[in-house]
């Protein structure tokens, strides 16, 4: 006789499931809490004179760089990703940089014709 295969759930599956998604959900609530957090401390530091513009912004950009790496390292999964990610993301960044080092070089030094 041909019987059919067992289908039912296995509850020790179930209490396994549910405990790593526990672990998930506890992980985004911290990241949520850092990130609020951190937003408290951007908008804080937005009203310190670091003494000239460019360190006020320097500063600014410090602080959004760590929630940007922390949203890009949690929520989108680049944390558990392979060398391979890294090193696409690492050519992307300085193709980009090399890209606005060009632009600003034509900008403050233009190529002109001789009259």
């Amino acid at each position: 006789m041909n019987n059919p295969p067992d289908v039912s759930p296995d509850p020790s599956e179930h209490e396994e499931y549910a405990h790593n998604v526990q672990k998930h959900v506890r992980a985004y609530l911290m990241v949520g809490a850092t990130l609020l957090a951190f937003t408290g401390i951007t908008v804080a530091l937005s009203y310190v004179n670091f003494g000239t513009q460019k360190a006020n912004i320097a500063v600014a950009l410090l602080v959004a760089t760590f929630k940007a790496g922390l949203v890009a390292a949690i929520f989108m999964h680049l944390a558990a990703e392979k060398r391979l990610i890294y090193r696409v993301l690492i050519f992307t960044g300085l193709f980009v940089f090399a890209m606005f080092w060009l632009i600003y070089l034509a900008w403050y030094n233009p190529i002109v014709a001789p009259h």
